[in-house]
């Protein structure tokens, strides 16, 4: 055999080779997309399951606080998201529960993200859990988001408590002598062009009485 027929049957097996890989890699390929395929099916059934446990406390989060929250669905193929927009003279504050998958389709992730602007305190400002696709732990699930709900609850009351984000909102009862939050107040009235604004009836009918006012 002559030196240019075995270096052409050497340069032909480096081409069979690279080809056979080449086959090789598509037939991966074509397995992982229908296995991702099969699994992106599954993840849709396991989100229906999930419902059962995501639904009523959202609802209830959002039941709670009535006309001072709107409430946002945001649904994908392979993602779910709850968009809780809260109605704050304080602060603008979104909250989102979400559950969405990694790349491969192969675990559940339910994610929690809070933002408050501007940051005046701290805060839990994200969490999340996972669960492998086909073994969600939805007693888990449940404790976690509930944990997560309770958790954004104590953080809204204690921004509305919180002097730094009250700062130009705060008034003082004349009679009492204490200061708090106007949208605290029990009762308020004007008086000579000024409102003043109290922590209960009792401290307002006692300035009526000081300046003689009627009714």
């Amino acid at each position: 055999m002559s030196d240019i027929e075995s270096l052409n049957q050497r340069i032909d097996a480096e081409f069979a080779s690279h080809e056979a890989r080449l086959e090789s890699f598509r037939e991966e390929q074509l397995r992982e997309y229908e296995g991702r395929h099969e699994r992106l099916e599954r993840l849709e059934a396991v989100f229906r399951e999930l419902r059962g446990v995501w639904a009523p406390r959202l609802e209830a989060l959002a039941a709670k606080f009535g006309d001072k929250v709107h409430v946002t669905p945001r649904i994908t193929p392979s993602s779910r998201q709850g968009v809780f927009d809260f109605q704050s003279q304080l602060a603008k504050i979104e909250l989102r529960f979400g559950a969405t998958t990694d790349p491969d389709v192969r675990r559940v992730v339910l994610t929690y993200d809070l933002d408050i602007l501007p940051i005046l305190m701290r805060f839990e400002s994200h969490s999340e859990i996972e669960f492998p696709i086909d073994s969600v732990d939805r007693e888990a699930a449940g404790k976690w988001m509930d944990d997560r709900i309770l958790g954004f609850v104590k953080t809204y009351l204690s921004l509305h408590e919180n002097e730094m984000y009250l700062k130009g909102l705060m008034v003082d009862d004349p009679i009492a002598g204490v200061r708090f939050p106007k949208f605290a107040a029990a009762c308020s009235l004007n008086h000579g062009g000024t409102t003043y604004y109290f922590i209960g009836e009792e401290t307002r009918n006692e300035f009526a009485k000081q300046k003689g006012i009627s009714g």
